[in-house]
């Protein structure tokens, strides 16, 4: 694999750190969450209008750059560096990919150019308490259910032509701000039971939506309750959401470990900056051989973490298994850098106050929700057939 990166490529990296350097330091992390859309809504406009960050990935034909997962991974690890709010992971990397793969050509029409300019963000509602199970990164996909039953979920159900409604989703990341919600629901009862992704309108009737106080406030999650809500059926049947979500997954899993390595690397830099300048007993503190070892391991977790995963990106058709052993490592690394970044940080770093802290709650929410890093590995050692037969 060439490790180089293209010239529009290094451009794009350049382009929006600067502006995230500008406009996304800790202090405007933390004013931007505590607004009600959960992001800075003048620096997303900036994003995908002057950038066209959410049309990376989207073809030409519907108004986005036409690259690939290596240009959004790019992106990703930008954002996640500042760990800047946005909703570039919900509309972009989990909601744009199955609206493309499963929509019809009037919806993908309808939708996309308008997803690739960031008029419109989109959330994507998968009930059953596990987005990174439904992605298929900790299991076969198979095994999660949208609803039926004693199960929950969302139930889906035909009337005068349409289609309603009736359940509720948790954990659904910017569901409370995007425009357009993508839910999975159960449909047909046992005789005909599948699911299917339905299009529901942010401002839909019967629709309820909370925003959930959340352990990593940079990623702004929502509850969703639906009362015989109308929607509009993704696609034609028959579909195959099941794949679509695998799909989407494989894409999903290189975007979020560019975001957790860009975390690392961005708290790696503030602790190697800070020992370096921080004096005890007349020398800087990272001149002590215990502190040097110490980073010098954070650093090769790090480096370890960015090759897995800049490989994962540039080889998208290797399969789940490249996505999930580069989304375990980025996760464990970002996990071990936010502690060292608090420990040699001493007193200062304690505080609740410090910026370390936004690190360290990223890494900790980041596995809760897609991982744990065991399971990613698990998963990829059965798609690859590592211990025996190739899992489906």
């Amino acid at each position: 694999m060439d490790a180089a990166f293209t010239a529009e490529q290094d451009e794009i990296r350049r382009t929006l750190r600067e502006l995230l350097a500008k406009r996304s330091g800790p202090a405007e992390v933390r004013a931007a969450v505590a607004t009600p859309e959960g992001y800075d809504t003048d620096l997303w406009h900036r994003m995908s209008g002057a950038l066209g960050l959410p049309g990376l990935a989207l073809p030409e034909e519907y108004g986005g750059v036409g690259c690939g997962p290596a240009e959004l991974a790019l992106a990703c690890e930008e954002t996640g560096r500042a760990l800047t709010p946005s909703p570039l992971l919900a509309t972009a990397v989990l909601a744009a990919p199955p609206i493309r793969a499963l929509g019809a050509e009037r919806q993908r029409a309808e939708l996309l150019p308008r997803i690739a300019d960031g008029t419109l963000t989109c959330a994507l509602a998968v009930p059953g308490g596990s987005l990174a199970l439904a992605l298929g990164l900790t299991g076969d996909n198979g095994a999660w259910v949208a609803g039926g039953g004693r199960s929950g979920g969302v139930q889906a159900r035909a009337v005068d032509g349409g289609w309603q409604l009736y359940g509720e989703v948790t954990q659904v990341l910017d569901g409370h701000s995007a425009g357009l919600l993508l839910v999975a629901a159960h449909a047909g009862g046992f005789a005909r039971s599948r699911t299917l992704f339905f299009l529901v309108r942010g401002e839909a009737a019967g629709l309820v939506r909370v925003r959930q106080p959340t352990l990593d406030a940079t990623r702004s999650q929502a509850a969703l309750q639906l009362r015989d809500v109308k929607a509009e059926l993704l696609g034609e049947e028959p579909v195959d959401v099941l794949g679509a979500l695998a799909a989407t997954g494989r894409t999903a899993a290189v975007a979020l470990a560019a975001e957790a390595l860009g975390a690392a690397q961005a708290a790696l830099d503030r602790t190697v900056e800070y020992v370096g300048t921080r004096e005890q007993f007349g020398r800087p503190v990272g001149s002590f051989q215990a502190v040097k070892h110490r980073v010098a391991d954070l650093y090769v977790q790090v480096e370890a973490a960015r090759s897995l995963t800049y490989g994962a990106a540039r080889e998208p058709g290797d399969g789940a298994g490249t996505g999930a052993l580069a989304l375990a490592a980025a996760l464990e690394a970002l996990r071990t850098v936010a502690g060292e970044t608090i420990q040699l940080h001493g007193g200062t770093g304690f505080t609740w106050e410090h910026e370390a802290h936004l690190y360290f709650k990223r890494a900790t929410a980041d596995e809760l929700l897609f991982g744990p890093a065991r399971r990613l590995r698990e998963r990829a050692a059965q798609v690859t057939g590592l211990f025996g037969e190739v899992a489906a």
